[in-house]
């Protein structure tokens, strides 16, 4: 159970109603009556519980498991409990996603303002929204309906954010344009000037950043990542795209739709990322370089070159996996001669 000083939980909800709207389908029609109070990991859910599980580590887990229900792909269904009800799905992670997002909602937002908070004359900030205390709004800002502002926050003259938007505190935002539903989590800074010099004998020259960041719809930006707004052209997030804490952007960088990046990933200037890509941790892109869409990339890998559609690479410098794996046979081969002298 989630710790109530910390989560509202909504519920309970029959076993039906889950799987309606999640897009799974239940293993016996009869369990769709069942009422459900929770959702929990599949080592400590009980019979009121629904788990899930999508990745065959953890198959012994499931077998032994006290939940209730579970959503599983229906290839590890013949592994289940004796009385434990099936939500059936090709995606189990996903369908579970959806039942908790029920069981724990999103807090309605309260419309308050707090009084320390700096609102300049030409901003337009709704009545519905939550504005915590020391938050700073420049000149001819904009903020949608029913926003979130935490405390200490700073957003820039000229800035815009759509609705239902959640700004975490200490967050600091300046030339960017900002969509409906994005959240920013703590010490999140976005539209800062690029990292934009030209070389002289003399010592490096400050090229000035005259873009914009524009974050599209949907967007989740982890703690403490940074932004840089473009120099020319604007650096661009695409919607849906999520991106994990300690991440760096630089300038001119588009991301597209469903992009995922995780924690200290950096992305050097001018580089494009195609839709729907993926990046591990550590993993840092040279500048000007081209990702296609769908491209997996792996954890610490570090990207030289452009790297196409639906390709998976990983190293440094990255390379297609499967020369990845050959190349560290070959070492592991050579490791294992020397040791046998």
């Amino acid at each position: 159970m989630a710790d109530p000083r910390f989560f509202d939980r909504a519920g309970p909800f029959s076993l039906g109603a889950l799987a309606a709207l999640s897009g799974a389908r239940l293993s016996r029609p009869h369990d769709g009556g069942r009422l459900f109070s929770d959702v929990a990991p599949l080592e400590t859910a009980g019979p009121n519980d629904v788990a899930f599980l999508d990745n065959s580590k953890y198959i012994d887990a499931f077998a032994q498991s006290l939940a209730g229900a579970a959503f599983v792909d229906e290839k590890w269904a013949a592994r289940a409990p004796p009385g434990m009800a099936l939500l059936l799905s090709a995606q189990p992670y996903k369908a579970y996603a959806r039942a908790a997002q029920a069981f724990y909602p999103d807090p309605s937002i309260p419309a308050r303002r707090a009084p320390s908070a700096e609102i300049d004359p030409e901003a337009v900030v709704p009545a519905d929204c939550d504005i915590g205390p020391f938050v700073v709004i420049g000149p001819r800002a904009r903020v949608g309906q029913r926003c979130l502002i935490g405390a200490g926050t700073v957003i820039g003259a000229g800035v815009e954010l759509g609705d239902d938007c959640q700004i975490g505190p200490q967050v600091t935002l300046s030339h960017c344009l900002i969509g409906a539903r994005v959240v920013l989590h703590a010490g999140v800074r976005i539209g800062q000037a690029g990292f934009g010099f030209a070389p002289d004998a003399a010592g490096p020259v400050k090229v000035p950043q005259l873009g914009r960041v524009i974050i599209g719809d949907d967007v989740d930006i982890g703690a403490n990542t940074t932004i840089d707004r473009g120099s020319g052209h604007d650096t661009v997030i695409g919607p849906g795209t999520m991106i994990d804490n300690l991440v760096q952007i630089g300038h001119n960088v588009v991301l597209g739709r469903g992009c995922v990046l995780a924690g200290q990933v950096g992305v050097s200037g001018s580089t494009r990322l195609g839709d729907f890509v993926m990046a591990g941790g550590q993993a840092g892109f040279a500048g000007h370089l081209r990702i296609g869409a769908g491209a997996r990339i792996g954890a610490k890998a570090g990207l030289m070159r452009d790297v196409p559609p639906g390709e998976t690479v990983l190293g440094s410098p990255a390379v297609p996996i499967g020369q990845f794996m050959r190349q560290t046979a070959v070492v592991q081969r050579l490791a294992k001669k020397k040791d046998e002298r």
